[in-house]
C-alpha cells in the first residue's frame, strides 16, 4: 500500500533553526523535577494553583455520558469514555469522572496495564460544544484546560502501561486523550485528527507537547497546521501508531478489545511490582534530567532488589531461559 501525498509529505524532516537550537539548552531541576523524583505517578504543575474547586462545579453543570473503568483481575483495567449520542465528546461532568478515575487508577497497586477505549466503535471527539460555549470566556477556558492538562498528565503517569483502543474517530480532544497513552492501537477505518486548527484553537490538553515527543516536531507541525487525517498506515510510518489489529467483525469492539488486551499482556506478564517500576523509570528518563533520572532508577531499583519477583527468579535462574 502506498502513502498518500500528505504521509509522504508529513514524513519529510528538516534542519531545525537558530530557535530550535535555542529551545535545546537544558536547564537544573527546579521543583517539578524534584516531586517527579519523589513519587512518579502524581503531578506537581502550575494546575495545582488555580482553583480547582470552582471549574469542578462548572463542570458537573454540564451533564451526559460517563467514563467507566473495569478493573481485571488479569492487572488490566479498562476506562470507556461512553457519550455515544455525541460521538463520545467530552461533557463537562465527564472530564470531572476522568480525574476521579485516574486517582483510582493511582490506588490500584495490583494493576500492570490499562486499555483505554471509546464505546460504540468510535474513540472521541474532543469536548461536547455544549459545554464549550457555556465555558467560552478566557479565565474558565483557561481553568478548563488547567483540569485536563493535570488530568491527562496524571494518566501518562500511571504507573501502569497504557494504550489507547483508536476504533472510528480520535477528533480533537480525542486526539490528545490518545498521546497520554504509552500505546496507540488503531483498527482499520480508525482515524486520529488534531482539529483544533479549524476551531480557531491549538491543543490545549497537552496534546501537542505530548505529539512532539512522538512523532517529532516537524511531523507535529504538518498534522496540526494541516489538520491532517492519521489513518493505521500513516500512523504506523510516523511513529503515531504501535500496531493496527483486525478490529471487530459485528462491529460491537468485542474484538478488538481482545486483540488489545493480548497485545498489552505481551508487555505487562510478570509481578505487578517489576511492571510498575519498569514504567516508573521509563518515565524518570523520559521526564527528568539525566542526573535526577539516574537517582530515580537507582530508588526504583532498590525497591525491586531482594524482593520476591527478584528472589523467585534467582532460585529458578530465570536469567538463563
Amino acid at each position: 500500500m502506498v502513502l498518500s501525498a500528505a504521509g509522504q509529505h508529513l514524513l519529510r524532516v528538516s534542519r531545525p533553526g537558530a530557535w530550535g537550537q535555542h529551545l535545546l539548552r537544558v536547564s537544573r531541576p527546579g521543583a517539578w523535577g524534584q516531586h517527579l523524583l519523589s513519587g512518579i505517578g502524581s503531578v506537581s504543575t502550575t494546575a495545582k494553583g488555580f482553583q480547582e474547586k470552582e471549574i469542578r462545579e462548572k463542570l458537573q453543570a454540564f451533564p451526559g455520558g460517563s467514563i467507566d473503568l473495569v478493573k481485571q483481575e488479569s492487572g488490566i483495567a479498562v476506562l470507556t469514555v461512553n457519550n455515544p449520542a455525541r460521538m463520545n465528546a467530552f461533557s463537562g461532568s465527564m472530564m470531572v469522572e476522568l480525574e476521579e478515575r485516574v486517582s483510582q487508577l493511582e490506588e490500584w497497586t495490583e494493576g500492570k496495564g490499562l486499555i483505554v477505549q471509546g464505546a460504540a466503535g468510535t474513540f472521541c471527539s474532543g469536548s461536547d460544544l455544549n459545554a464549550v460555549r457555556a465555558i467560552s470566556n478566557p479565565q474558565d477556558g483557561m481553568k478548563m484546560c488547567m483540569f485536563m492538562q493535570n488530568v491527562l498528565t496524571r494518566l501518562l503517569r500511571l504507573p501502569l502501561l497504557s494504550v489507547a483502543l483508536v476504533e472510528g474517530s480520535a477528533l480533537g480532544g480525542g486526539a490528545e486523550l490518545t498521546t497520554a497513552c504509552d500505546f496507540r492501537l488503531m483498527v482499520p477505518g480508525g482515524m486520529i485528527r488534531f482539529v483544533h486548527k479549524h476551531m480557531g484553537l491549538v491543543p490545549g490538553w497537552g496534546g501537542a507537547a505530548r505529539l512532539v515527543r512522538i512523532v517529532g516536531s516537524q511531523n507535529a507541525l504538518k498534522m496540526l497546521g494541516g489538520a491532517l487525517k492519521v489513518d493505521p498506515e500513516m500512523g504506523l510510518q510516523i511513529g503515531l501508531a504501535d500496531g493496527v489489529l483486525e478490529g471487530s467483525l459485528d462491529g460491537s469492539g468485542a474484538n478488538a478489545l481482545l486483540e488489545a488486551e493480548q497485545w498489552l499482556g505481551c508487555y505487562t506478564t510478570g509481578p505487578a511490582s517489576v511492571i510498575r517500576a519498569i514504567k516508573k523509570v521509563v518515565v524518570s528518563g523520559r521526564e527528568l534530567p539525566l542526573e535526577v533520572a539516574l537517582r530515580t532508577e537507582r530508588d526504583v531499583f532498590g525497591t525491586v532488589w531482594g524482593g520476591p519477583a527478584n528472589l523467585q527468579a534467582l532460585a529458578s535462574k530465570a536469567k538463563h531461559k
